[in-house]
């Protein structure tokens, strides 16, 4: 299958799970699901593996075990790739973006290290200006209120000291083209321009060295 885009029952679909939550709500509209939510997503995903890695499509079940909202499903459809990007679609349009969301001890260590020297740090600066420029949002989620231990507050780069994720994203509300296959240049475009962020995080910190739980 050809990735086409979503359609306008795509959009519907989340609009009514927003509306009803509920496993009965899920229950009669799980075909729009399978066939106009899901059935693009993994046709975007397997036409990018080639330039992106392998794909991986996260189940529409939310985990509340933990959690005071016991709404059972996600709203909205959620892809990442192997090496590094993030697609999500919603009843809001389409997120599509790069970076590491949230770094374990190990890479917040190397990271804030890369940040702080004298040629790495500047070398992130002029990466984020590269891919702000292409009308893309930069920021860390979460973020420290102070400075981190070992580093001064008047460090030049405290702003980017200060995170514990840094990440690239470009937020697309609903329109015509979400439809067609002018989804996937949108989401091309803005993988492509967010790969300076990528290339210095992947080439400055790197994945967790630590073992998995």
């Amino acid at each position: 299958m050809a990735f086409t885009g979503w359609p306008i029952e795509a959009v519907e679909f989340y609009e009514g799970l927003e509306a009803d939550n509920s496993k009965t709500y899920w229950t009669a509209h799980k075909p729009v699901f399978d066939n106009q939510v899901h059935a693009p997503m993994a046709a975007l995903v397997e036409e990018l593996s080639a330039e992106f890695g392998a794909g991986k499509i996260f189940r529409p079940y939310r985990d509340v075990r933990f959690s005071k909202d016991k709404t059972p499903y996600k709203t909205g459809i959620y892809a990442t790739f192997e090496r590094g990007g993030y697609v999500r679609f919603s009843a809001r349009g389409l997120t599509v973006g790069r970076g590491y969301y949230m770094m374990a001890p190990d890479q917040i260590e190397r990271y804030r290290r890369a940040v702080a020297h004298d040629v790495t740090g500047p070398q992130l600066e002029e990466a984020i200006k590269a891919v702000e420029s292409a009308g893309i949002t930069v920021g860390g989620a979460p973020s420290l209120r102070s400075s981190p231990r070992g580093y001064a507050k008047d460090h030049p780069r405290i702003g980017l000291l200060r995170h514990k994720g840094l990440i690239a994203w470009r937020d697309f509300p609903v329109a015509a083209w979400l439809g067609t296959r002018a989804a996937k240049k949108r989401v091309l475009d803005t993988l492509r321009a967010a790969q300076p962020l990528q290339h210095w995080l992947d080439e400055r910190v790197g994945a967790s060295e630590s073992p998995s739980r």
